[in-house]
């Protein structure tokens, strides 16, 4: 029976899909995020996240306007909570670089508030202060890395965030195994680590899945 280190905690109904596809789990929280507080911010034209973290760190805080304003997101299941929250979201792409592209061809000559954690790509900020957009910034939760030793065998890994990876690699190494990553972003932390890399073919925890599924099928 083929061995599948999750390094996050995963749900019941997709540990269902592991135990039948006959493929053992086993599971760590190889990070921790946590909502921090932040001043009440002076909100511009659209809100952006790229996390759902951030946006639940949001809903805990005490600002009370966010509805009101059109938001620019990163990924499927960010927006669906965002819609799910009562947010009207206008744009959604899978990755930042996606993202600034929209807003490269569509929404230029605006103002952005920026919802991000405290380990976050400069993707997003780059492109406005390179191309004089006016934005700001707010930290609303952050990520610490967790590292654990596995000491049990297994066949492969599944990462869902470069932090993920970095926590990983601090106690473990990753000698022929492969490694299944939720997206290009995450697989990049990997350069030059291993070139056992399989990304799903959609950025969410389910494709990663789907992904382990088929690769051991077809072994």
């Amino acid at each position: 029976m083929n061995q599948i280190l999750s390094t996050k905690k995963l749900s019941k109904a997709l540990k269902k899909k592991f135990s039948d596809a006959k493929i053992e789990l086993v599971e760590k929280n190889f990070i921790q995020t946590k909502s921090v507080s932040f001043k009440t911010p002076q909100l511009n034209n659209y809100l952006v996240f790229t996390s759902k973290k951030a946006v639940k760190s949001v809903l805990k805080s005490e600002v009370t306007n966010v509805h009101s304003i059109s938001c620019l997101c990163v990924g499927s299941k960010t927006k669906n909570f965002l819609e799910k929250n009562g947010f009207k979201v206008i744009e959604n792409a899978n990755y930042a670089e996606d993202l600034i592209q929209i807003i490269d061809a569509k929404y230029k000559s605006n103002s952005f508030t920026f919802f991000c954690g405290n380990i976050r790509k400069n993707t997003i900020p780059n492109y406005f202060q390179q191309n004089k957009i006016a934005y700001n910034e707010f930290v609303v939760y952050e990520t610490k890395l967790k590292p654990h030793q596995i000491k049990k065998p297994f066949d492969g890994v599944l990462f869902f965030s470069p932090s993920g990876v970095n926590s990983f690699l601090e106690n473990n190494s990753l000698d022929n195994k492969t490694c299944f990553c939720i997206g290009t972003t995450t697989a990049k932390a990997l350069e030059n680590k291993t070139e056992n890399i399989v990304i799903a073919a959609q950025p969410t925890v389910e494709n990663v899945i789907t992904e382990v599924i088929k690769y051991y099928k077809r072994l």
